[in-house]
């Protein structure tokens, strides 16, 4: 197996590693995040309907990549607390608990979202 397959393989497994232990629901959906090398996203979603309640990118923020990890994170509390959602169970993904997505979490903490 080459060297890319193989980092693939074992983010992969983080990433399920990660969601087995975690489950959202209607009144407590899980808030997944996405990073890419650019941009951050993330989303709630309601695993047992299997829906995204609300979505939010920074494709029309400005700064730098934490500002805009940051503005995620105050939007998607912002939709969050309009559809009555308050507490939410965090999913990382793959990704460490640093960075870009402990700004997305802070900012998410400070807009009334609890995790």
């Amino acid at each position: 197996m080459n060297k890319n397959k193989q980092k693939q393989l074992k983010k992969t497994r983080r990433a399920h590693r990660n969601r087995f232990k975690i489950k959202g629901t209607a009144s407590i959906p899980r808030l997944s995040v996405y990073r890419s090398l650019k941009s951050v996203s993330a989303q709630l979603i309601d695993d047992t309907a299997g829906k995204t309640l609300v979505a939010a990118n920074d494709h029309k923020a400005v700064g730098s990549k934490m500002e805009k990890a940051s503005t995620v994170g105050k939007k998607i509390a912002l939709e969050a607390k309009n559809q009555g959602v308050t507490q939410v169970v965090f999913d990382r993904g793959s990704y460490r608990y640093h960075g870009r997505i402990k700004a997305l979490a802070q900012a998410a903490r400070d807009g009334g979202l609890k995790f």
